[in-house]
């Protein structure tokens, strides 16, 4: 796998790419908070985008390169995102931008697909309401970032998922797997689920 940096406004970004011969589509995935790019469903679903001649690039935000566990603030992930997405764009790496990634990274991607021009939306395990802790306070609902993605998005979520399941919506599939917030108990399914995920999107950008 090839290794390339990325300078960011908020330090080096590191990018992992699966490569394929004549792409017809780029999918570029971010980390979960405190994750990498070597959780089970960033990797199986970097093997099947590539069966399906997508390329794939795997982002590791500049935290994450310089060591970090915590997360860098939303305005910060969301500014060396684009300036990846930005980079990848100029290197006419395939004629369609598709981007995602799982738990943050999903909302990164969502937060900015319109700006990075993306054609379709991948969300693993969408952190739509963070587990509640004092029964007094309110949750927060992060469905306002999936509703503004104009784009056909796919949501894959754990059945047990403690931050919950969004609901389905125009140009929003969601599709409900077995396990929890990981999606590591059944990476078949996921597979498959982006999978078909992938033929539809693949139509839609070779459209004129």
């Amino acid at each position: 796998m090839e290794i390339s940096d990325v300078s960011t406004p908020f330090g080096v970004a590191r990018v992992h790419f699966a490569a394929v011969d004549h792409p017809l589509a780029l999918l570029v995935l971010g980390h979960g908070a405190g994750g990498g790019i070597g959780a089970p469903d960033l990797v199986r679903v970097t093997e099947v985008a590539n069966r399906e001649h997508v390329a794939v690039a795997l982002v590791e935000q500049p935290y994450r390169v310089t060591g970090r566990r915590a997360p860098a603030p939303a305005r910060q992930l969301d500014g060396a995102w684009q300036a990846v997405v930005t980079e990848l764009r100029t290197r006419a790496i395939a004629p369609a931008i598709l981007v995602g990634g799982r738990s943050s990274g999903a909302r990164v991607a969502c937060r900015t697909a319109a700006d990075v021009g993306a054609v379709g939306v991948l969300c693993l395990a969408f952190p739509l309401s963070p587990p509640q802790r004092a029964p007094s306070r309110e949750r927060p609902n992060r469905l306002p970032e999936l509703d503004a993605v104009s784009v056909p998005t796919l949501v894959v979520q754990g059945g047990r998922d403690p931050f919950g399941i969004p609901p389905e919506a125009p140009g929003r599939t969601v599709v409900e797997v077995a396990g929890d917030h990981s999606l590591k108990a059944d990476l078949d399914a996921v597979g498959e689920a982006v999978r078909h995920w992938l033929h539809r999107v693949k139509r839609r950008a070779r459209q004129p």
